[in-house]
């Protein structure tokens, strides 16, 4: 009895400090979680590179989950070693800018890319009246700064598209595509398909799947009777489709990488979620349906980050662009074990560019999601009316995860949480809080003193 005033002064004494701004400390010491890459008074203000990772679907689920897996419940991800940790909003909006409270990755997208919220479906424009918002990409090309973007995903996905196009609706990703976009087409004056921009926005590094929607022809304008893929050679791409051609690429020219016709096949496979459940499994870590020679997202990264890191990258930096498409597309799909071995994919690229960072001191790195996502681990007795899979983790632990968020055989839905978002390097310190999507955008142009 008598020691309760005491704790209660300590509780009270923490919850000052971290009103007042002052982290309290963990017992144990920063530099055993987070390593060199720790904020310091060294940490410049003004960065010259930011590196933004995106794990689509990534919420704090999904997280637990690859990790609980992977390097089990008391181990710790490279994405959760960040010094600088908070979490933000989620939610478009809809014509009339009242808020819609489970975004896409169009619209969650647009947030971060733009600034501003728009309604789903939409790449990069207002939600009423449809005009073009400038992106951040955009603003730090203007600014001479190299760009790049990665991804899981066709690189004409909702998440890349953001940044180098302005269209209607999301689904209007090559020039064959452009039915819900008339007036974004090239004969009314538009802009073209989101393959077509772009290529035309000169981004110098893209690399990622969606080699079917650049081989569409062109039937308007400039390049009518080529492909999306001859037009980007004739602006000087280097076009690359392995892992071969990749590592030849070479600076001073602007890179594209299809490694797939639709999206990269995911790296590990198992049995999807069922009603009542699935006998215990192990996931199958290779699967037979990626082709050899696809290149990880580890190491388009790296590679990403080596040819941005020349010309004029090197003189004035950069701005790229990662995303973890397949995390999200598993989760659609309720297959527990594609979507564990994209996050853990994932969390490779963000080693990658933490590793660039420490190098690099003046490289903002940012890793968040779009939206949070269906996966919840219950308990192994639960008998859940949905969805959901036993696994056998790295720890000879069995975990369940339940999908509940449609009736089965639909597609699993999103859903409107918070989720993290986690950051080092100048200007870290904006993340820390409850942002919403949109001021990572402020943040990201503030760092790189954008106008």
């Amino acid at each position: 009895m008598g020691s309760r005033p005491y704790r209660r002064r300590l509780a009270w004494g923490a919850a000052a400090l971290l009103v007042a701004g002052i982290a309290v400390p963990a017992a144990a010491s920063a530099a055993e979680h987070h390593g060199p890459s720790d904020v310091s008074s060294h940490t410049p203000k003004k960065a010259k590179n930011v590196i933004l990772l995106i794990g689509d679907g990534m919420g704090d689920s999904e997280i637990t989950l690859a990790r609980d897996y992977t390097v089990g419940a008391a181990g710790r991800l490279n994405m959760d070693k960040f010094p600088m940790t908070g979490a933000y909003t989620t939610y478009a909006v809809d014509k009339n800018g009242k808020p819609d409270y489970v975004t896409d990755s169009a619209a969650s997208g647009t947030g971060w890319a733009t600034g501003r919220k728009t309604v789903n479906g939409r790449i990069s424009k207002t939600p009423g009246t449809d005009k073009p918002m400038t992106t951040i990409l955009e603003l730090a090309q203007r600014g001479g700064l190299a760009t790049g973007s990665v991804t899981t995903a066709e690189l004409t996905d909702a998440t890349p598209a953001v940044l180098a196009s302005h269209a209607t609706d999301r689904s209007c990703q090559g020039p064959a595509d452009m039915k819900a976009c008339p007036n974004d087409t090239v004969a009314k004056g538009g802009p073209g398909s989101i393959a077509e921009q772009s290529v035309n926005h000169k981004v110098d590094v893209l690399l990622g799947g969606g080699k079917a929607r650049f081989d569409q022809k062109i039937t308007e304008g400039r390049y009518q009777g080529m492909t999306v893929t001859q037009q980007a050679q004739k602006l000087g791409y280097q076009i690359v489709t392995d892992a071969k051609g990749l590592s030849s690429a070479r600076a001073g020219k602007p890179v594209l990488g299809l490694f797939a016709d639709g999206n990269v096949p995911v790296e590990w496979t198992g049995k999807s979620a069922a009603v009542g459940g699935t006998a215990a499994q192990r996931c199958v870590t290779n699967n037979p349906d990626r082709k050899a020679g696809t290149p990880d997202l580890e190491s388009q990264t790296r590679k990403a980050l080596e040819l941005l890191n020349t010309g004029k990258g090197k003189k004035n930096g950069f701005f790229l662009q990662v995303e973890g498409a397949s995390i999200d597309k598993r989760d659609h799909a309720a297959d527990p074990c594609g979507q564990i071995g994209e996050t853990a994919a994932f969390d490779r690229a963000v080693k990658a560019a933490r590793e660039y960072a420490d190098r690099h001191p003046d490289t903002l790195v940012v890793t968040t999601a779009d939206h949070g996502h269906s996966s919840q681990i219950v308990p192994l007795e639960a008998n859940p009316p949905g969805l959901s899979s036993t696994l056998i983790t790295n720890e000879g632990q069995q975990l369940k995860v339940n999908y509940s968020t449609n009736t089965p055989g639909q597609s699993q839905e999103h859903t409107g949480t918070e989720v993290r978002i986690a950051a080092q390097g100048p200007q870290s310190q904006r993340v820390l809080g409850v942002t919403d999507q949109t001021e990572l955008f402020t943040t990201i142009r503030t760092a790189l003193s954008l106008r």
